[in-house]
């Protein structure tokens, strides 16, 4: 396997297979722990945790594994957004409300901030081995202090331009995110749209533009995918679909089950549950939300102000209201435990391409 020695020696895992770190719940302690413990990567997603959260979490996971894994953040800019248009989306939830019988919340959503510097204290105090960042990059000032506690530090890209910007902002390796992943982009560089670049043209060109690792990322689901990524200049993969289906994952029975029953043509990209481009699969939220494009408020406000009719969607087991994240692989999804995953990955690229 091209330059695999320098990602594994750069994370110090025996396997470059890292588990993407899915925020809201999938990645549970279990799930990170065994990846880690297998000798991939495990990751906390940590975008939406508060800081007890993520220490609890983190002691969690210590007490699983002593192999190492990591945090995933999130760099949000305060949004832009306007009472008019905060009302105009509560309006157009309304008709979800009254399905789930659910009274109408307050549209008191105003973003405070997602308290990085904190979580940077935590993840330092913690003594966590890495730390990577999704949707922008973090002020100088907090790579320069994670790099000098040696925690490494790895930036997430959808183009060219931001992997050189990541690389650029001294980072120690960057995930090329192609536009087949499950869930939210991590773009940053431009304007948002639904369109992207897919993994298969976007990992060479990220190859050929910056000298750190890179780890492909969106619609990498088995042997196949992983090796397939390395032929195209990755030092590893970075899975996400592929996990949910575990028993360890945290994800909800519902979303499990959607996705093991889903065809390869059954995900859209949509702005309806969170303000920001995410793939899931089509239900019938999507649907009437893309109806009323134009009464969606930005991220992370609509995320707020849908919250309450994801959980309660989840209470009452109704995948029709829920936020069904997942890539364009998903008919590669298996019910199985980590390990069993795991194996599967290892041994079947092993047979392919050499790993040594």
């Amino acid at each position: 396997m091209k330059n695999n020695n320098e990602l594994r020696a750069l994370l110090d895992i025996d396997y470059p297979i890292i588990q993407a770190p899915m925020a809201g719940g999938p990645t549970t302690p279990e799930l990170i722990s065994e990846v880690s413990n297998y000798g991939g990567l495990g990751m906390v997603g940590a975008g939406y945790l508060h800081t007890d959260q993520l220490t609890e979490q983190i002691g969690k996971v210590k007490r699983l594994t002593s192999r190492p894994f990591g945090v995933n953040l999130f760099i949000i800019d305060p949004p832009e957004v306007s009472e008019k248009e905060i009302e105009s989306s509560s309006k157009a939830l309304q008709y979800f409300r009254n399905k789930l019988n659910l009274k109408e919340t307050s549209n008191d959503v105003s973003y405070k901030g997602n308290d990085l510097d904190r979580k940077i204290d935590v993840i330092i105090s913690e003594s966590v081995p890495i730390c990577s960042f999704t949707f922008g990059l973090p002020p100088h000032e907090v790579t320069t202090r994670l790099k000098q506690k040696g925690i490494r530090v790895i930036g997430t890209a959808t183009t060219v331009k931001e992997a050189i910007a990541v690389q650029q902002a001294g980072m120690d390796a960057v995930v090329a995110q192609g536009n087949e992943a499950g869930g939210h982009r991590g773009s940053f560089s431009k304007p948002e749209d639904s369109s992207g670049i897919g993994t298969m043209a976007l990992v060479p060109q990220v190859c050929d533009h910056v000298t750190i690792p890179v780890i492909a990322s969106g619609g990498v689901m088995d042997a196949r995918g992983i090796a397939a990524s390395h032929v195209l200049g990755a030092q590893g993969v970075q899975m996400g679909s592929a996990f949910l289906t575990t028993d360890e994952s945290g994800a909800h029975s519902e979303h499990k089950a959607a996705i093991l029953k889903a065809n390869d043509d059954d995900t859209v990209v949509t702005k309806a549950f969170s303000g920001k481009w995410a793939r899931g699969i089509r239900n019938e939220f999507t649907d009437y939300m893309g109806k009323e494009s134009t009464s969606i408020a930005p991220y992370p406000i609509q995320n707020s102000l849908t919250k309450p009719i994801r959980t309660e969607a989840k209470k009452k087991e109704n995948p029709q209201y829920m936020s069904l994240w997942a890539g364009q692989g998903l008919r590669l999804s298996q019910k199985v435990r980590v390990r069993e995953l795991m194996d599967e990955l290892v041994r079947g690229t092993e047979e392919l391409i050499d790993w040594s």
